[in-house]
């Protein structure tokens, strides 16, 4: 059974699953934050990840960065796997504006994070899951 790690867990939204990973919203409106996480216990690397899911990781991160672009209006898409604080094997996409709380600075430890509104996360969640989850996993 796949366990999710308690920081991730207390910091984000869970928005579903693709056939590998588990999609969360970090909740910080300040910028569009989606982390995905492999479903698969004691990895910390992406080189832990056998061939066939390694495959699969970067399609699900290449599909949800195109649907994040085509959703938001960034300047920006940055995409890092740190693990400095969580070991557990995740990848953050952060969609970057000019002008944003943080830029041109990481958005690591900038300031706490500004939690969103629930009608905020009603809105993302039925976008993902009509225009891009359904899709990707065959349920539409």
């Amino acid at each position: 059974m796949f366990v999710l790690d308690p920081r991730l867990e207390q910091d984000t939204i869970d928005f579903g699953s693709f056939p590998l990973c588990r999609l969360l919203l970090l909740n910080d409106c300040s910028y569009p934050w989606f982390i995905l996480v492999p479903q698969r216990n004691a990895l910390e690397e992406i080189h832990h990840l056998t061939e066939v899911d390694r495959q699969l990781f970067w399609g699900e991160s290449n599909h949800l960065s195109v649907w994040m672009e085509q959703f938001f209006n960034f300047d920006k898409l940055n995409i890092a796997a740190l693990g400095n604080v969580v070991s557990q094997l995740h990848l953050h996409h952060v969609g970057r504006t000019m002008g944003d709380p943080a830029w041109p600075n990481p958005v690591w430890g900038h300031r706490p994070a500004v939690p969103y509104l629930a009608e905020d996360i009603e809105k993302l969640y039925r976008a993902i899951q009509t225009e891009f989850i359904d899709r990707l996993t065959g349920d539409k």
